[in-house]
């Protein structure tokens, strides 16, 4: 359908079809004479015309318009609950690598609430639900006056206290031993998910050792969580695999190649992210740990801030003048509720020849359900649970 536009004043419609009076044509001529008339049809055809245009040029599917506004500008207003910049969700989510003090940390974990993980929610697949258990009192809440200094972005930076205190000796689990075999187990990868997270948290027993993924959203406020359920926490540390860089661990993963002073940056920006952990433990880093330099740095700068250093057995080999403690065995390789039941079994025998044993698995559903249902029958069998930190050594 062609659209014609007439170059006509929009009067000439009330004009007469044939010829009419004198009378009449002279009090047109003078309404069209009046200036204030004058404007106001061709303000109305100046409008007509722009809204016609509109509709010609524009995209009938494009939507309403966006607006964007600086999060900086919503930060200003008032009466904004803790914690909103996180439940955005997607506005960082895609964001490129990071940079020192590009990432705000919330100071409340926001997973939604769960009444245990039998509530509403379905659990997920291998995530049996089990009831929240009686945990015991909750650790001191972090950071405990005297054990941190501002580091990169403001974050808090672990050190030693004035008095000699340590992060080790603050954080850690209080222990008291009862003469039987102690077994003990990390769940890695937390702060990820956050079903998953919750379900550690409040469905494992407070001696069960959690380590949090150092990108987390909401890392402190995950950490406070864990310590107010009694466990003792890690904080992960991003290493170079062998791989590397086709599966590679993140933008401040620790180079072995790397020069001392850019290790070490890298270690103040990752210890930076939150406080409350005693020590630091690996992800990945099979290139890593095997070279000398690289590990002499790392085990330097964590005697230098009082932390320890638990792997999952990828530096089994490494000693170090720092508290440490490596996995003898990685329960959920094979990842089913047999084969983690069996590995579980091996760390009792281990735990029963040699007195102590140390298991080391991720936060996978699965892995936690069978950790929980383990670690009920344990004193039971004549063993003791106890935190990582109990089994670190210098």
């Amino acid at each position: 359908m062609a659209v014609t536009f007439s170059r006509k004043p929009a009067y000439a419609a009330a004009a007469p079809a044939s010829g009419g009076s004198g009378e009449l044509r002279a009090k047109l001529m003078a309404a069209v004479a009046n200036p204030y008339i004058s404007a106001s049809g061709a303000a109305c055809l100046f409008l007509a015309s722009l809204a016609t245009l509109v509709l010609i040029t524009s995209d009938p599917h494009a939507g309403s318009p966006v607006i964007r506004l600086p999060l900086t500008k919503i930060g200003a207003t008032k009466n904004i609950p803790d914690g909103w910049r996180e439940a955005l969700g997607a506005e960082g989510a895609h964001e490129a690598g990071l940079v020192p003090g590009q990432l705000d940390l919330s100071s409340h974990p926001f997973a939604p609430p769960t009444a245990g993980l039998g509530g509403e929610t379905a659990p997920m697949d291998g995530l049996q639900a089990l009831p929240p258990i009686q945990q015991g009192p909750g650790l001191a809440q972090a950071p405990i006056a005297g054990l941190t200094a501002p580091g990169p972005g403001g974050g808090p930076l672990p050190i030693i206290a004035a008095d000699g205190r340590t992060a080790v000796e603050a954080y850690a689990r209080p222990f008291t031993p009862n003469g039987r075999p102690k077994v003990s187990v990390v769940i890695g990868g937390l702060g990820l998910n956050a079903q998953t997270t919750r379900a550690a948290i409040e469905t494992l027993p407070g001696e069960i050792t959690l380590s949090f993924a150092p990108y987390a959203d909401g890392l402190q406020g995950w950490i406070d969580l864990a310590r107010a359920h009694g466990h003792e926490v890690l904080l992960e540390t991003p290493m170079e695999p062998a791989d590397y860089p086709a599966n590679d661990p993140g933008p401040y993963t620790l180079i072995a190649a790397n020069r001392p002073e850019d290790t070490v940056r890298k270690l103040e920006w990752l210890m930076s992210r939150a406080t409350g952990y005693f020590g630091l433990s690996n992800y990945l880093g099979a290139r890593f740990v095997e070279n000398d330099q690289a590990m002499n740095t790392f085990n330097a700068v964590l005697k230098a801030r009082g932390l320890a250093f638990v792997d999952d057995g990828l530096a089994s080999r490494r000693g170090g003048p720092i508290p440490r403690a490596s996995a003898d065995r990685v329960i959920d390789d094979e990842l089913s509720a047999t084969a983690i039941d069996a590995q579980l079994r091996a760390l009792e025998n281990g735990a029963a020849g040699r007195g102590q044993s140390l298991g080391s698995g991720f936060a996978y559903p699965v892995t936690i359900s069978q950790v929980g249902i383990w670690a009920a029958g344990l004193q039971a069998r004549g063993l003791q649970l106890a935190p990582a930190s109990a089994l670190a050594r210098r």
